[in-house]
């Protein structure tokens, strides 16, 4: 199938791949923390206000938004285009990474424990991420059933099981070597 919204499709891909690749780049390449930091944040807050207020409505016809009455109370509002029938091709790259991005995030987190610094990055990432797929499921009623299906579908594969005992045993690797005095590489933090 071809895309409806083609250039909505490109946004909602182009900041999150490049907040992830300015991460990983940034990681690994420079030990300027503060600009990764501040870029991250940036290119995160657009992938944030992009996918809340545009590709969420064009790619799949939801909207969500926090509206604060005049007494101080707030109230969610969770919205869905009557006779919803999005695009196939747009409604699998929307819901695909809507959910991936926030499980890498969560895994560069659990990686980056040791690290403060580079953790509080990875934290405000699973933060920005998780607000948009909390309001998305909500305005969904099909998203908790496609929820579960993803992560079934990992999990059965057997690509789920070997990424995670891989980081576990990295991970584990890495603790010890470090907490023993025994790592290698530029300390981050």
């Amino acid at each position: 199938d071809e895309c409806s919204h083609p250039v909505a499709l490109l946004f909602h891909l182009l900041f999150r791949v490049a907040a992830l690749t300015t991460y990983l780049i940034g990681y690994y390449v420079t030990d300027n923390f503060i600009l990764i930091f501040v870029v991250c944040v940036l290119l995160l807050a657009f992938d944030f206000w992009t996918v809340k207020n545009v590709t969420g409505r064009l790619l799949v016809g939801l909207r969500w938004w926090n509206d604060v009455r005049e007494d101080g109370t707030s109230q969610w509002v969770f919205e869905s285009r009557e006779n919803n029938s999005p695009n196939p091709a747009d409604s699998y790259v929307f819901w695909t990474t809507l959910y991936t991005f926030p499980a890498a995030w969560a895994v560069f987190a659990i990686l980056q424990l040791l690290h403060p610094a580079w953790l509080c990055l990875t934290v405000v990432a699973v933060a920005l991420n998780m607000a948009n797929v909390i309001g998305y499921t909500k305005c969904d009623k099909d998203a908790k059933k496609r929820l579960a299906g993803y992560g079934q579908s990992v999990l059965s594969s057997g690509v789920g099981q070997s990424v995670v005992s891989g980081i576990l045993s990295r991970g584990t690797g890495g603790l010890l070597r470090g907490l023993m005095g025994g790592g290698s590489g530029a300390a981050r933090g």
